[in-house]
Parts: structure tokens; sequence; C-alpha cells
């Protein structure tokens, strides 16, 4: 709760709050990048990033660490609710976001690996496995001119076994996918903003914009303001609270984390039941999300925790088809909040004459947050 009556001094305001042209609210993924690139465009500006919490709050470093751009049953569900013209262009951009991301931080700083994504399905899943199966083909024909793999998709049924899966059927191999450790992404990001002259403010909790003839008023939850040139927000799963005209609704994702697992046979990125629930290893531990699917009403908030009835569903997961027999201790829990909408292509435009919306990123913030924090940085700066 922010302190009552917390005034600035002459001395804070002149040195930190005075003459700053390019505000940035959010500092996840999507507003570091954007900060850099409107440094990049604007070499002397006065660049700032606002973040509400002590670390990115909301889903840049809470997420699983999917380097991933979609999978079959997932891009299939797409399909029927938008066509192919808008999943395939939206699967593009995922795919040269996540290069862009490589490029900028380099793939040591954010232990990228290449170990590829699978999706798993089980028995009871028979028809929506088989219609996946028959997709692969197509699907590797659309995507060969985006990730220049001859074959990004394939059936891995005969590694099963490999991973000491109990209850799987299928397994559907995407070559083009990895993970990465978004600790250390949003840590690098954090670092060449700093390096770029970006000043970054944490535990400033921004109240409400107000449109200016020349600027921004910043409104904090302190109860004092100061003004910017202008303002990108990129606050994702939190949008409405300062751009409620925008769709962008909230979704929380539960996720657990086991004590070490020697031996642990599993390596890469996996999806379960349409990409709901996901699942992957990490310094010998298995990290398990998602199942947001159980409780669609009750998992749009943007209020943190977790629920018995998602966590007793990733329990069953993990104890019953990941880690059959195992002991498997869990060593901790939390949630990250999403920013969902009726389409999952992200909102990056103008929404008043000096802010911009960079917000939306369907759950594919890894994947996408570069690309759509720089473009946000480029309307912006124009």
């Amino acid at each position: 709760m922010p302190p009552i009556n917390y005034q600035l001094s002459y001395w804070e305001r002149e040195s930190f709050f005075r003459d700053i042209d390019i505000a940035v609210i959010g500092s996840g993924i999507v507003g570091l990048s954007a900060a850099l690139r409107a440094r990049e465009l604007a070499p002397s500006a006065r660049v700032a990033v606002l973040e509400r919490g002590p670390l990115p709050l909301g889903a840049s470093t809470r997420n699983a660490g999917f380097a991933c751009f979609g999978s079959v049953s997932e891009l299939l569900d797409d399909i029927g609710n938008q066509g192919e013209g808008p999943v395939w262009a939206l699967v593009e951009r995922r795919w040269r976001g996540l290069q862009r991301l490589r490029q900028r931080l380099g793939d040591e700083c954010i232990r990228y690996e290449g170990l590829g994504g699978f999706e798993l399905f089980r028995p009871e899943e028979k028809e929506r496995a088989e219609r996946c199966a028959e997709a692969i083909a197509h699907f590797n024909r659309q995507v060969r001119p985006i990730t220049g793999l001859a074959e990004t998709y394939r059936l891995a049924n005969q590694r099963i076994g490999d991973f000491g899966f109990r209850g799987a059927s299928q397994l559907i191999w995407n070559a083009g996918e990895g993970q990465i450790h978004t600790g250390e992404m949003a840590r690098a990001l954090q670092e060449k903003a700093l390096e770029a002259g970006v000043a970054i403010f944490n535990g400033l909790p921004v109240k409400a914009l107000e449109e200016l003839p020349n600027g921004v008023e910043i409104q904090t939850e302190y109860g004092w303001s100061f003004r910017a040139g202008s303002v990108l927000v990129a606050t994702n799963g939190f949008a409405r609270h300062l751009l409620p005209e925008l769709f962008v609704r909230p979704a929380r994702n539960q996720v657990l984390i086991t004590a070490p697992l020697p031996g642990l046979p599993v390596r890469g990125c996996f999806h379960y039941d349409r990409g709901y629930f996901y699942f992957r290893n990490i310094d010998n531990r298995i990290l398990l999300g998602g199942g947001r699917n159980l409780d669609e009403q009750g998992e749009t908030t943007d209020e943190f925790g977790t629920t018995p009835l998602i966590r007793g569903a990733l329990l069953r997961l993990l104890r019953e088809v990941i880690l059959p027999g195992r002991e498997v201790a869990v060593e901790s829990w939390w949630s990250g909040i999403l920013g969902l909408g009726k389409e999952k292509a992200p909102i990056v435009r103008l929404v008043s004459p000096h802010v911009v919306a960079a917000v939306r990123l369907g759950g594919m913030g890894v994947a996408i947050g570069t690309l759509v924090g720089e473009e946000g940085a480029e309307v912006l700066v124009g």
C-alpha cells in the first residue's frame, strides 16, 4: 500500500522526474524492449521505465520460459475461430519476435536451448490426436517460409518411452522451438536499458494518465504526479486499469516447480490440452503450469494466487503422467497474469495523441514481446 501524504521533495522532482521525454509503464519484456528501441530512435531523449513492483509484475518473469510459436492443436483451434490467414500471420510475428530477442540478448545470456517443443496426447484424446497428425503435412508447408525448416512438425511417438511418461499415446515434435531462462532474460534487458541511459523506477504504481496539449500527466498511487512528453503502456494483463477502453482480459496462470530430481529424463518444452497445460525441465526440476480452462471465470482475474482446483489438476498430471511412480516434492507455487482478448493478435496502436498501447500478448510474451515493444516504440517516436 503506497504511503499516505508522501510528496516529492524539490530535489527528487528536479533530479529524477523533470524533463522526461518518453515514459514506458511496465518493465517486462515489452516495456524494456520498447525503452531500448525508443532510445535507439531518439538518442537524445530522456527515457524512463515505471514499474509498480520490485520486479516486472505480470508474466515476463512468472512464465515457463517457452520459446514457442504454436502447437498443432492450439493452431487448429485458432484456425477454426479466425481462419488460416490471421493465424499464420501471427505465427510469423512470433517467430520474428523470438529471433529478435535472441539477436538482442544472445543465446548464452538467456540460456536458450533449442531442444524443440512437444505436444502430448493421452488415449482419451484419440480424435484430437488424429486430426493433429493429419494436419502436420499442411502445417509444414505453411510454416516452411517462416522457419526455413523443411519439416517443422513431425510425429515423435518413439520418444514417449525416453521421457518416462505414463498414459501418453502420441507426441508431436516442433523442431523450431526451444526454452529460455526468463529471469536471466529480464535481468539482461534491465542491464542493457541501464547501459543505454534508460532510467528504471521500481515500486512506482501509476494510477491514471491525463492527456495534455503537449504531453501526458502521470498520476501515481502516491498522490503526486509528473509530466512526460509521451507514454507507452506495456502493462499487458493489467492494461484495463489505465486504458479501460481497450479489450484486454486478464487471465491468471498457476505454476509449480519441483525440488531437484536426480536422473530426470524429461528434456524440452511440452504442451498438453491445446496448450492449456505446459511443462519443461529446468535445473533438474519439472516446472509445470496452466489449467486455467478448468475455471475460466475464476481465472479471469489480475489477482495473484493459487486455487485447490487447479493445484490438484497440476499435481495429478505431474504424478500420474509426467513422473509416474516417483516421489515428487513441490518446492514452490506462484502465478502470473496474462493479457488476452477475442483475437490473439496484440494491440499496438496510438490511443491518444501522446499515448501508445503495446499490450495483449495472448500468452506468447516470450515469443512476441520483443517485437511488440519495438513496434510500440516506433509508433510512439514515429
